[in-house]
């Protein structure tokens, strides 16, 4: 089989050191809260700077076929209006395409609790694989009726809404396992203003996996002007029962776990990546990545250049080991770690990422797995991965598998600045959140 039969992408390697900034998009998980807040609204809303990638245009196709509409600027890029349906119910009898977007496949479901009929939802192939119970357990304890159409807890299926509104006073208490993903968590609390009285949702496994991503979600209802709440320790959340609205122009943070391949490969290649619109704060995961870019030997600067703020990295080609590291809080970002920590000078063990096994591939398994194909050493943990550094001249190039995971995809382009001769099996999938990554990638080594 040839390289075009194979969709081979040759990924680009570091003849020398970078010194470059890169735009980086909106970000995929606030673009898609903003998207599902939007459309829980009574009025229009427009987006600036939403991310445009195959992740968000399921999101928005998800919405119109609910009654959303979903207008998009063609004058001004990346800018979108969302108008709610007028008498604040969705579109019943309709079909839901998830892809293989998490967000899609655990957020919208909830608001088909507030349709005039069923909805049924599919997605990719991929998707079947992926865990959904927690989230459909949840509306079950709320009214629903969840009629699955393969094997239970994943897609296919169907929700059909209560049949009667209920009159509650006091808020509706829902108990889940959200150990998997914390998606589960914030799909239902988006929806908890909505439900009558209010919810109470309590998660009853032993960790909160990517808890930043669930103060994320706590913050943007607070800022749609929703009461919610959370008590971490006992991890239970609490939204009051109130009408949610996000202000009339909402602009969206730059990505900033999509900044990671390109900022961490100042470690492994040498020289300095700025990333412009670095937040001063952030809720997004993502924000970590310069703490733990530290952490592997990176010199780490904020400057402000003409009003703007960047995050600068500078690395000296030399990446240090981090041992036992908890990565609970970002484990979306463990794959551009786990790139930068095959050169290190020291074994690391990333823990707190089980849950990856979840994602849109068992994460673990193919870090591994691609990591072992290029002559590196790497294991799963029960609750994580380790790496164990090997001399420079045992890596050697391959064909790298991307198992239709954008993040596994960035990983490979990753590995490559430093193996010459690395090529990327179907580099597309990065259109998932980075649809112009193989140029953007291209661009920074130009």
């Amino acid at each position: 089989m040839n390289a075009s039969q194979e969709n081979l992408w040759p990924a680009p390697f570091a003849s020398k050191s970078l010194d470059t900034t890169v735009v980086v998009p909106g970000s995929k998980s606030l673009s898609n809260r903003y998207l599902i807040l939007a459309a829980l609204g009574h009025r229009p809303v427009r987006l600036v700077g939403l991310l445009r990638s195959r992740d968000t245009e399921l999101m928005m196709d998800a919405l119109r076929s609910l009654g959303v509409r979903c207008e998009i600027d063609e004058q001004v890029d990346a800018t979108v209006t969302v108008v709610p349906p007028s008498d604040g119910r969705f579109h019943g009898g309709t079909k839901v395409f998830c892809g293989l977007a998490g967000t899609v496949m655990r957020f919208v479901p909830g608001l088909a609790m507030f349709a005039d009929g069923p909805v049924d939802f599919d997605g990719d192939e991929q998707a079947y694989a992926r865990p959904m119970k927690p989230v459909l357990d949840g509306l079950e304890q709320l009214g629903a009726c969840i009629e699955y159409h393969g094997e239970e807890g994943r897609l296919p299926f169907t929700i059909t809404p209560p049949q009667t509104v209920s009159q509650r006073v006091k808020p509706s208490v829902v108990s889940i396992d959200s150990s998997g993903s914390s998606q589960f968590i914030s799909g239902l609390l988006l929806i908890g203003s909505r439900v009558p009285g209010g919810l109470e949702l309590h998660h009853t496994g032993e960790k909160t996996p990517s808890l930043p991503h669930i103060r994320m979600t706590v913050a943007d209802l607070q800022g749609s002007g929703v009461r919610a709440n959370a008590d971490e320790h006992a991890r239970v959340w609490t939204v009051q029962p109130e009408a949610v609205q996000l202000p009339e122009t909402v602009t969206v943070e730059p990505d900033l776990s999509n900044a990671a391949p390109f900022l961490g490969a100042a470690l492994i290649a040498g020289g300095t990546v700025r990333v412009p619109h670095w937040p001063e704060s952030t809720t997004q995961p993502g924000g970590l990545l310069p703490g733990y870019l530290e952490h592997m030997g990176a010199e780490i600067n904020f400057p402000v250049i003409d009003g703007v703020r960047y995050c600068e990295v500078t690395g000296d080609g030399r990446v240090s080991g981090l041992g036992d590291f908890d990565l609970t809080a970002a484990g979306e970002i463990a794959p551009s770690l786990a790139a930068i920590l095959v050169f290190a000078d020291a074994p690391t063990r990333m823990l707190g990422i089980g849950h990856l096994r979840g994602h849109e591939t068992n994460r673990l398994e193919a870090l591994v797995n691609e990591i072992t194909r290029v002559g590196g050493d790497a294991r799963e943990l029960a609750d994580g991965l380790e790496i164990v550094p090997v001399p420079a001249a045992n890596l050697k190039p391959a064909k790298m598998e991307t198992y239709a995971d954008h993040r596994m995809a960035t990983f490979a382009a990753m590995l490559g600045l430093s193996i010459n001769g690395i090529q990327v099996k179907n580099i597309a999938t990065t259109a998932k959140t980075l649809p112009d990554f193989a140029n953007m990638w291209t661009n920074m080594l130009a």
